[in-house]
């Protein structure tokens, strides 16, 4: 009883310092993202920081559905100890852009159970459970492309991408041109989708960044590889 009463304290002195950290400029630019907060990344990060590894405390924090507090709770806890069951509910739970990635690089990944929840949200039929798990296929396609049919993913790319959800067709996309930028031999066929779709293809982009649409940032990429 005694660990639970400090564990809500201090759950209680998270929630007052990030409550203190509130900024209308920041909470300008978070809402821009889709991001319903007014805290400082950097400041939220340092607090992380100064907490460090607190597993209890990081589900007391996600519990209370803040989104400061979730995402202190994503940098604090440990990703292996939650259960698959437990990931699937709080991918459902992270309906907030910044809360839905953090969840998915920062502990999903980090998972033992990363590779059943990639198969399992591939296909689901909430959008931004399908796009974390084409996130997840994603990091496949880069780092252990074996086993994965890059042929059929084109296939679905292909089929999907042009109409899916804002969320699903970034991660669809993201994918597209990871599969481009990779895989050589797929190449051709990537830039081909890319070209066709027009997939944001007119998304703002600032001066000295590479485009997130798919041919430009392929061939950048490509390009800046073949330097090295």
């Amino acid at each position: 009883m005694a660990q639970a009463t400090m564990m809500s304290a201090a759950a209680s002195q998270v929630l007052a310092e990030l409550a203190a950290l509130e900024d209308p400029k920041a909470r300008a630019v978070n809402e821009k993202h889709g991001d319903d907060h007014g805290v400082n990344l950097g400041k939220l990060r340092a607090m992380a920081k100064r907490l460090k590894t607190q597993q209890e405390l990081a589900r007391e924090l996600w519990a209370t559905g803040d989104t400061p507090a979730r995402l202190v709770a994503l940098l604090i806890c440990r990703p292996k100890d939650f259960g698959r069951d437990e990931l699937d509910a709080m991918m459902r739970e992270a309906r907030i852009p910044k809360v839905n990635e953090w969840l998915v690089n920062y502990v999903v990944k980090k998972s033992p159970h990363a590779q059943e929840l990639r198969v399992a949200w591939f296909t689901d039929p909430d959008a931004s459970v399908a796009s974390a798990g084409w996130a997840l296929t994603s990091e496949r396609v880069v780092k252990k492309p074996q086993g994965l049919d890059l042929a059929e993913l084109l296939d679905i790319i292909e089929a999907q991408m042009k109409e899916a959800p804002d969320r699903l067709q970034w991660a669809m996309n993201f994918c597209l041109a990871q599969i481009g930028i990779e895989h050589a031999e797929h190449r051709a066929r990537a830039l081909d989708i890319g070209e066709r779709l027009e997939v944001l293809k007119d998304y703002p982009t600032p001066p000295n960044c590479t485009s997130p649409f798919a041919p430009s940032w392929i061939n950048e990429m490509v390009r800046r590889n073949n330097e090295k």
